[in-house]
């Protein structure tokens, strides 16, 4: 399988589909904000960041009931927010510089 999909891969035909790059980041408390489903408003406080296929990232918040419990496991859109967008691009370069750090399997 030769990699020409342009998902960053190494471009070798070494015949493994990686099929999702994903990484949850944190966003910083100044950063945080609230959305409301169904009736339920969430502080959220984590992103899921992917690397689509294309080379672009795409990212989906998620977070806590504000009233507590655990609530809905439910994703939210990210504001269109610079600093938010600083932070999504920042936690793929961060991820990648630790993929491409690792050690191999424990």
């Amino acid at each position: 399988m030769s990699d020409d999909s342009g998902d960053g891969g190494s471009g070798a035909d070494d015949g493994v589909a990686v099929t999702a790059l994903a990484v949850n980041v944190t966003i910083p408390e100044h950063l945080r904000w609230t959305d409301t489903r169904r009736g339920e408003t969430f502080l959220l406080m984590t992103l899921n960041v992917r690397l689509l296929p294309d080379g672009h990232l795409a990212a989906k918040a998620y977070g806590r009931p504000v009233a507590g419990g655990r609530g809905a496991y439910v994703s939210f859109p990210v504001p269109d927010r610079p600093e938010l967008a600083r932070l999504v691009a920042a936690g793929a370069e961060r991820a990648a510089a630790m993929w491409a750090a690792h050690r191999g399997p424990r």
